[in-house]
């Protein structure tokens, strides 16, 4: 690493380990130096598309090649505690797709792995970078809307999926929850933190992962939120947040919107929008940007999306699941704790 750039490796070569590597190569501070893939054929065929030196047919190869700054994993999240552990393992920087993982457990051995490195570890929570999301917190903790009494948010897709795509197999991680759905919940817990109550409920799909989720997070200081994700229906994809004096609407593509309205009683609506220069996906440039200058720094992990953030999502992701009967294979009956409520039968 130098002042002048920072080098990265890319672990994996699907749809959003490609939008991200084309974001890193616009980005004159970034160098993209190796990718590696389960297939030789596969790491070669990104390397010659983004112009990457090093193509590596296998995990063990990138982790291990000193010349990279940091590792972006960007695998299924079944495949995420081995493939960043590995990296850490190694002694390499990560930033690792989200969900984080597939549960708390192996969430907590990833940050214990990078505390005990002193290396640097981020979910890729590219929501907690875009500048418009963090006006909107910073408004919110400012008291520009009196006291947070609700928060809505909603991510669904219209399918429909087979089953043999991921979104629908038990061993990937699949279901809404957590390719979607946490999106909702961290949207919420950016905004009130981890929740104190929690109840779901969830349409399952024959393979045992759920197609739609709808929950209810409550807190302490009387605040709700009602989150829902589905792979059966397209939603707007927005999300509110109401105070005791007003309320932020942010009307689409709440986890990379190009716009918000805040309504204060009393007053005018105000609109706070995107600078023109950032496109639909800008916020993994600036998620990018943050893991850079988190580095250069020397920070081990990000203000803007601290770790004991990502273990309070990962817990509120494993509740839920377990609220709704949701089990992924190899994960021990006794891992979550409460209650389960009745899944719905299959759409």
């Amino acid at each position: 690493m130098t002042e002048d750039s920072v080098r990265w490796g890319v672990l994996a070569t699907g749809g959003i380990a490609a939008a991200f590597t084309a974001d890193l190569v616009d980005l004159p501070d970034a160098q993209v130096v190796a990718v590696a893939s389960r297939t030789r054929a596969s790491a070669e065929a990104f390397a010659e598309r983004f112009g990457i030196p090093r193509a590596y047919g296998d995990w063990e190869s990138l982790a291990q090649d000193a010349d990279i700054d940091v590792v972006y994993v960007a695998t299924p999240h079944s495949a995420h505690r081995a493939a960043a552990g590995l990296c850490l393992e190694a002694g390499r920087n990560v930033l690792c797709e989200k969900a984080f993982t597939l549960n708390v457990r192996e969430a907590e051995e990833l940050v214990a792995l990078a505390r005990e490195h002193g290396s640097f570890l981020m979910e890729a929570m590219w929501m907690y970078c875009n500048p418009l999301v963090r006006r909107l917190k910073a408004l919110v903790d400012d008291g520009a809307i009196g006291e947070v009494r609700s928060v809505h948010a909603d991510f669904g897709l219209a399918g429909p999926f087979p089953p043999s795509h991921r979104l629908r197999d038990p061993a990937q991680g699949g279901g809404a929850l957590l390719d979607l759905g946490v999106y909702p919940v961290s949207f919420a817990q950016l905004l009130l933190g981890e929740p104190s109550g929690i109840t779901a409920r969830a349409v399952l799909s024959d393979e045992g992962v759920d197609l739609q989720t709808g929950a209810l997070l409550s807190w302490e200081s009387g605040a709700l939120a009602s989150v829902h994700c589905s792979l059966v229906g397209g939603t707007a994809v927005t999300a509110s947040v109401t105070g005791s004096a007003g309320r932020i609407d942010i009307p689409n593509g709440f986890f990379h919107p190009d716009r918000f309205v805040l309504h204060r009683d009393g007053r005018d609506a105000e609109e706070f929008a995107a600078d023109p220069a950032d496109g639909p996906r800008a916020s993994l440039k600036h998620e990018a940007r943050e893991v850079m200058r988190a580095l250069r720094a020397g920070e081990t992990e990000s203000p803007l999306v601290p770790l004991d953030g990502t273990l309070a999502v990962m817990r509120t992701l494993d509740t839920i699941r377990d609220r709704v009967g949701v089990r992924y294979p190899g994960e021990a009956t006794e891992e979550a704790g409460g209650a389960n409520e009745p899944a719905l039968t299959p759409a």
